[in-house]
C-alpha cells in the first residue's frame, strides 16, 4: 500500500470526472501505469479500470474503493463536506473513525423536547464498515433511545446510529425525526401515498400518528437509523 495517505473527498454520484482527476494525478505522482494501477487494485494487468473512466463510465464503490486503495487515496462518499484532514484512529492496524454522540434524545415513546445539540462524547467505527454500510462518517451521529415505543427492536436507552444523508423515506424503515410538535421521535416511516406520512410504533400497544397535507410537510426527517447497540442494565 503506497503512503502516506492522502485525503479525497467527493460525491461519486455527481462528481466521477474529479475522481478520474485526482486517481490520475495520484498515478503520476507516484509513476505508476494504468496498467500497473489495474494490477495493484483488481490483480489485472490491463488499463481498462482507468480508461473506461476516461470514456465517461463511472465505477461503482466498490471498485472506486479498490483504485483509490491501490494508489493510497482515502475516498470519502457522501454529501459534500468540509475541506480538510480526515480524523484517523488505527487499532492494532485497522482504520476506525470518530463518530460523535449527540446530547440528544430519540423518544420511543410520547416524544422528547430537545435543544442544542452538543457533543457529548465520541466513539470509533471501523471504516471499512461504513463503507460496507454506505455510510459516510461525516453523515453519522449516535443518539440515545429512550422509552419502548420501538419494543422489541429498540430498548430504553440503547444506543442508535443515524445517518443523517439518508433523508429520502422508504417506507417501512426506522427515522429519527421531529414531529409537528417539535418533540423528537424514532418510528417507522410509510408513505401515503403522496397524501402524507405515517409513523408507526413496533410495540402494539402505541397507536401509530397520521400526518397529512400541510402536517406531514411539516415533519422533519433527520435520517435514518442504520444501526442500534443495546444497553444492559
Amino acid at each position: 500500500m503506497c503512503n502516506p495517505r492522502v485525503s479525497l473527498y467527493f460525491y461519486i454520484m455527481e462528481n466521477s470526472e474529479t475522481l478520474l482527476q485526482k486517481i490520475e494525478a495520484r498515478r503520476l505522482e507516484l509513476g505508476l501505469s494504468q496498467t500497473e494501477v489495474s494490477q495493484r487494485a483488481f490483480g489485472k494487468s490491463d488499463n481498462s479500470a482507468i480508461s473506461n473512466m476516461k470514456r465517461g463510465s463511472s465505477p461503482n464503490f466498490d471498485r472506486a474503493s479498490q483504485l483509490c486503495a491501490a494508489l493510497g487515496l482515502e475516498l470519502y462518499v457522501g454529501p459534500p463536506r468540509e475541506s480538510g484532514p480526515v480524523e484517523q484512529l488505527l487499532l492494532e492496524g485497522t482504520d476506525f473513525a470518530p463518530v460523535h454522540r449527540l446530547d440528544v434524545c430519540l423518544s420511543a415513546g410520547p416524544g422528547a423536547e430537545n435543544g442544542d445539540h452538543a457533543v457529548v462524547e465520541t466513539m470509533a467505527f471501523r471504516r471499512d464498515w461504513l463503507a460496507k454500510m454506505n455510510i459516510a462518517p461525516s453523515a453519522a451521529v449516535l443518539v440515545r433511545v429512550a422509552g419502548d415505543s420501538m419494543q422489541p427492536g429498540l430498548h430504553d436507552g440503547d444506543m442508535a446510529l443515524v445517518d443523517t444523508a439518508q433523508k429520502t423515506i422508504r417506507s417501512g424503515q426506522i427515522y429519527a425525526v421531529t414531529d409537528i410538535d417539535a418533540r423528537t421521535l424514532v418510528k417507522r416511516v410509510d408513505t401515503l401515498g403522496g397524501e402524507g406520512l405515517l409513523l408507526r410504533s413496533d410495540n402494539p400497544e402505541f397507536a401509530p400518528i397520521i400526518r397529512l397535507g400541510d402536517e406531514a410537510n411539516n415533519v422533519t426527517i433527520h435520517g435514518r437509523v442504520v444501526w442500534s447497540g443495546h444497553v444492559w442494565g
